[in-house]
C-alpha cells in the first residue's frame, strides 16, 4: 500500500507542477497582447505572432499534462488494487522510458534548439528571425525549468519503485 501512495503522490506532484506551463504561457500570451498594442518598433512588432504561438503551445502542454496525470490518480488505485505486482512493473516500465525521453529531447534536444536559436540571433539581422530565436529560447528555458524538476521527481519515483520490485523479489 505504501507504493501506491508513492505513486499517488508523484502525480500529485506532477499536478502541481504542469499549471506552470499554463501560467507561463498566459504569460507569454499576455507580452504578445502588449507588443500588438503598444509595440512601434518593427523588433517590437516582430513579437507579436512568436510569443502568441509560444504562449499557446505552452498552455496546450500543460493541459495535456494536467489531465493525463489526473487520471492517472484514479488509475493508479484501480491497477494497484487488481494486481500490485504487475502495477509495480508496468510503473518501472513507464518510469524508465520516461526518464530516457527526459535524458534525450529535455537535456540533449532543447540544448540543441537553444544554441541553433542562439546563433541564428548572431547571423540574422532581420527583427522576425531574431524575434522567433529570443521567443524559442525563452520557451527552450521554461521547458527546462519546469521538466527539469520533473525529471528529478521521476528519478525520485523510479528508485521508490526498484526499491520496491526488489523487495517483492526477495520477499518471493
Amino acid at each position: 500500500m505504501e507504493i501506491l501512495k508513492t505513486a499517488t503522490d508523484w502525480a500529485k506532484a506532477e499536478l502541481f507542477s504542469t499549471p506552470f506551463f499554463m501560467l507561463f504561457g498566459l504569460v507569454f500570451m499576455a507580452a504578445s497582447f502588449g507588443f500588438w498594442q503598444l509595440g512601434k518598433t518593427e523588433m517590437a512588432r516582430a513579437y507579436i505572432i512568436p510569443t502568441l504561438v509560444t504562449g499557446l503551445l505552452l498552455v496546450t502542454i500543460g493541459l495535456g499534462l494536467f489531465f493525463t496525470n489526473k487520471s492517472r490518480i484514479t488509475q493508479f488505485e484501480t491497477a494497484y488494487n487488481t494486481d500490485a505486482y504487475a502495477f509495480v512493473e508496468s510503473e518501472i516500465t513507464r518510469a524508465e522510458a520516461t526518464l530516457k525521453e527526459y535524458k534525450t529531447i529535455v537535456f540533449k534536444i532543447i540544448p540543441v534548439i537553444i544554441i541553433v536559436a542562439a546563433l541564428l540571433i548572431v547571423f540574422n539581422n532581420t527583427p522576425t528571425w531574431r524575434a522567433i530565436s529570443i521567443t524559442t529560447i525563452a520557451m527552450m528555458i521554461v521547458i527546462l525549468l519546469i521538466d527539469g524538476t520533473a525529471h528529478a521527481r521521476m528519478d525520485t519515483y523510479y528508485n521508490e519503485l526498484k526499491a520496491v520490485n526488489i523487495e517483492n523479489k526477495i520477499k518471493n
